[in-house]
């Protein structure tokens, strides 16, 4: 297992230096001024802005920039936007508002995908699989701004159920229904893949010896089917886990939630580079820590993956 794990530990680091060198030339390969960009329509004089055009690398070539910004980033620190702030300080208050919708979408799609995938697999070719399937390609068919917009509408403003924007309630009501509408196309896919495999894995053999030995139809479905059906399941859930985090920006928008996802809009507007940079180098990292831990758990639910 310790070999598996630091295989997979030595794969993660090309990915990381990749993603982040790709993300840092996309980013600074925008056009205009950064360092004009602060001063509007207004002229700069040439002094200063030669002055900050070297305070920020902004010179020097491209892996330059990207090699002093790695640098800093091993030291702990994300660096500054153009103004002099701290992209660590100007983040800081954020991420727990994104954790807290990420956690909750993940949650509502871990629990009722699951349930609704069971449901559907252990009721094949029936009603009660024919709406799963039918309600799952709903959802997934409507775009989240306007699934966003009537449940806040609908929920929010009609029926009263939950908050429609900010924060104000802390976690979990805040967040309940921005996490539903973040995390509906994510249940959708783990309803359809749990519904999938388990059907699958009914008509395997192992699960007709069970039944043969005598064990019973919950013991046989919750100790073998179950359990090797949920291998791709935990899959999905761990990769979507950082889509979520990254993928919060239209969901805070409509629920006016001070997040990652808003900064990261509001940054790329005003191109302040360096801060899109280092949230989304921090979005990387969280990617790539919960799929380490999603490769060892899978490793765990079926020991022949740590062999391969």
């Amino acid at each position: 297992m310790w070999r598996y794990t630091l295989r997979r530990i030595l794969q993660a680091v090309p990915v990381f230096f990749g993603t982040t060198l790709l993300i840092y030339a996309m980013v600074f390969a925008l056009p205009g001024d950064p360092i004009q960009a602060l001063a509007g329509n207004k002229p700069v004089p040439d002094n200063v802005l030669h002055t900050l055009r070297e305070r920020y690398n902004l010179n020097d070539p491209l892996l330059v920039q990207y090699g002093k910004y790695m640098w800093g980033l091993l030291q702990g620190d994300l660096g500054e936007n153009y103004t002099g702030q701290s992209v660590s300080e100007m983040l800081a208050g954020r991420w727990p508002v994104t954790a807290r919708l990420a956690v909750t979408a993940w949650i509502f799609e871990l629990v009722v995908g699951i349930a609704l995938g069971v449901w559907a697999g252990l009721r094949r070719g029936r009603l009660a699989d024919t709406l799963v399937l039918g309600g799952t390609t709903l959802v997934i068919a409507v775009p989240v701004f306007v699934l966003g917009y009537t449940a806040q509408i609908v929920f929010g403003l009609h029926w009263r159920i939950f908050p429609t924007a900010g924060i104000d309630e802390g976690w979990p009501m805040s967040y309940l229904l921005p996490g539903i509408v973040l995390g509906s196309f994510g249940l959708s896919y783990v309803a359809r893949l749990t519904r999938t495999s388990l059907a699958e894995n009914l008509r395997a053999d192992y699960v007709r010896t069970a039944g043969a030995k005598g064990l019973t139809r919950a013991r046989v479905i919750g100790r073998h089917t179950l359990r090797n059906s949920l291998i791709p399941v935990v899959t999905y859930l761990g990769v979507d886990f950082g889509a979520l985090m990254g993928g919060a920006i239209v969901t805070e928008g409509i629920f006016n939630l001070p997040g990652i996802g808003q900064q990261v809009f509001q940054s790329i507007q005003l191109k302040e580079g360096p801060v899109v940079v280092g949230a989304v180098t921090v979005l990387v990292l969280i990617f790539l820590l919960v799929n380490l831990l999603v490769d060892l758990l899978y490793g765990l639910l079926d020991p022949r993956i740590r062999y391969e």
